[in-house]
């Protein structure tokens, strides 16, 4: 019997994951607080064999009716982390045993629930969703990600054709690769699994597909104190709108100090030019000095002195306010930005957001050069960009003269991930007018609507961070830990880690076998402070306190579920990764 799953929240990211469960052929049942609708507010066609319950989500009632007693595992997927901790609390009191899938925003909050909490894993949309992004900006077409060997892993997936590189060869000579690791294997015109094929030395053929994951490649970093103020000195022109006002401002109390110079000297002959510099500055800026210069002069000429004071007074206010605001106001800051702003090969984030604080933190730690353009001076993640010595521009991207000033031409790629589509969309438009070579990600919410805006105006990739997490999601509730998991022709597979005890199913056998027959995919043994790989997994023999890394499609996953008690599936936060 096949354990009963919960999905907490039937709004656009829960009803996927409800659909996408039911696809797999779990027995799942889904709340809601209100009739179940799409985005735009229309009913969605209940089905015969949907299981839906409406009703108050925190309710004890609601829970019991919805089976919490037995089910063994509840998916909270609402966007308020408030309201999925209030349902967590519920459902612990209701079912203490059961596990828990959080959807949670607040990162902090999520790594305490999990220290807390057995069972309980906190999952976020832009965490999952950030790596296709910053993979998409790389230029890879990535289907999803890996977190192997503490690094993360793009997944692609590869269709043979005759023009295919790959095609005739062998999938034998593609097993032995630790930077390009085989994931999963769907033949056309065949049912061998991957390990058989790799054994049985099979060939590729037209129309054969091909899952593989390619390991990041990290950028080493070189930042020399000189060659920074060399790119400050470069970029003046990126900055000139910051300096604009204060050039006008000392122009105009140079001019003044000049006309008075110029009349003192005209009226009175005896003086020399520098005692006339001196008496004008110390007159205009209040110092004082030399005063018989013009105490000596007609009265038309101390008029004049008066009103050159009266003048000076306020030119000098103003100047001194701007350089107190430039210093101690945030214009130091735009300045030194725009200043560090790469002439070349860097990468444009539009839009400071959740999702584009985990893209910045993946970029920044494969060691791109990043340029952000975030309009709200007030952002909450703009001092942690700063300290990561990012440059950020405070402007609004849909401003041609923005994008420039980010030095658009010369940038590897650009990033629109602002929470609105229609600013996303025109920010896309004006920066393909400006560089049309120029590849666009995109980000919009609805996924349909991400399809259609990719087939019209032709940008690289148009991505929606709900649709990418949805099925971490429903692979997380299917069971375990989840490394990464991948969608292929409505097959969801998913990669985990389990660790083998004395009475677990594939303790004593030989790797080979026992993939054959489970139609799984070994990645790796953690054995101790080793890692097996390659051929050597494949002829390793299971042994207590092994940790096996596969990949397995979520509708094998029942072979897990009939573990006994003594021997669970264990989280893969336990194990230490060691790369060999």
């Amino acid at each position: 019997m096949k354990p009963l799953i919960i999905v907490s929240g039937l709004g656009c990211t829960g009803y996927k994951i409800y659909n996408l469960l039911k696809l797999q052929g779990a027995d799942v049942v889904g709340i809601s607080d209100h009739e179940v609708t799409q985005k735009g507010h229309r009913p969605i066609t209940i089905k015969p064999d949907d299981k839906i319950i409406v009703g108050n989500l925190r309710s004890s009632q609601v829970l019991l009716e919805a089976g919490i007693k037995k089910a063994s595992t509840i998916v909270l997927a609402n966007s308020d982390d408030a309201l999925n901790v209030a349902i967590l609390t519920q459902a612990r009191i209701l079912n203490p045993k059961i596990r828990i899938i959080n959807r949670i925003y607040n990162h902090t909050l999520g790594a305490r629930l999990d220290h807390t909490l057995v069972d309980h894993f906190s999952m976020s949309v832009p965490s999952l969703a950030a790596p296709i992004f910053a993979f998409s900006a790389l230029g890879n077409q990535a289907i999803g990600h890996l977190k192997l060997f503490e690094e993360t892993w793009a997944l692609q997936e590869q269709i043979i054709s005759k023009e295919h590189p790959w095609y005739g060869l062998t999938l034998t000579q593609l097993w032995d690769n630790l930077d390009q690791m085989l994931i999963y294997y769907l033949p056309k015109n065949s049912e061998i699994d991957l390990v058989s094929g790799v054994v049985n030395h099979q060939k590729l053929e037209v129309g054969d597909h091909i899952i593989l994951a390619n390991k990041a490649k990290i950028k080493r970093k070189r930042s020399f104190f000189l060659f920074n103020w060399l790119k400050a000195f470069l970029n003046i022109n990126t900055y000139k709108q910051y300096a604009k006002s204060m050039i006008v401002v000392t122009l105009i109390l140079l001019t003044l100090i000049f006309l008075a110079t110029f009349t003192y000297l005209c009226v009175n002959g005896g003086i020399s030019p520098v005692d006339a510099l001196y008496f004008s500055v110390g007159m205009i800026t209040g110092a004082g000095g030399k005063e018989e210069v013009a105490e000596s002069a007609p009265d038309i000429i101390k008029v004049f002195t008066a009103v050159m004071m009266i003048v000076g007074a306020g030119i000098v206010g103003i100047c001194y306010a701007l350089i107190n605001d430039f210093v101690l106001g945030s214009r130091l800051k735009q300045f030194w930005d725009a200043a560090r702003v790469p002439t070349k090969n860097h990468y444009i984030i539009c839009g400071l957001g959740n999702v584009a604080m985990e893209i910045v933190r993946e970029l920044h730690r494969q060691g791109h050069e990043i340029v952000v353009i975030e309009p709200d001076h007030n952002n909450r993640f703009l001092q942690y960009v700063r300290s990561l010595k990012i440059p950020v521009i405070v402007e609004d991207a849909s401003f041609a003269e923005t994008l420039q000033g980010a030095n658009l031409k010369g940038a590897n790629a650009i990033l629109v991930v602002t929470s609105n589509d229609m600013i996303n969309v025109e920010i896309a438009l004006t920066a393909k007018a400006l560089s049309p070579k120029i590849p666009t990600i995109l980000r919009v919410q609805d996924n349909q609507f991400a399809e259609s805006v990719k087939e019209v105006f032709q940008f690289e990739n148009v991505l929606s961070p709900t649709e990418l997490a949805t099925y971490s999601f429903a692979a997380a509730a299917l069971g375990g830990r989840i490394l990464g998991n991948g969608m292929t022709n409505d097959l969801l597979w998913v990669a985990i880690a389990t660790m083998i005890t004395p009475n677990h199913p594939f303790c004593g056998e030989i790797v080979q076998e026992i993939a054959r027959k489970a139609d799984f995919v070994p990645l790796y043994i953690s054995r101790g402070d080793n890692n097996l790989h390659s051929w050597n997994l494949l002829e390793t023999k299971l042994t207590d306190n092994d940790v096996l890394y596969l990949t397995i499609p979520a509708t094998k996953l029942d072979q897990l579920w009939r573990l006994p008690p003594t021997s669970p599936l264990l989280i893969h936060s336990l194990f230490p990764q060691k790369q060999s």
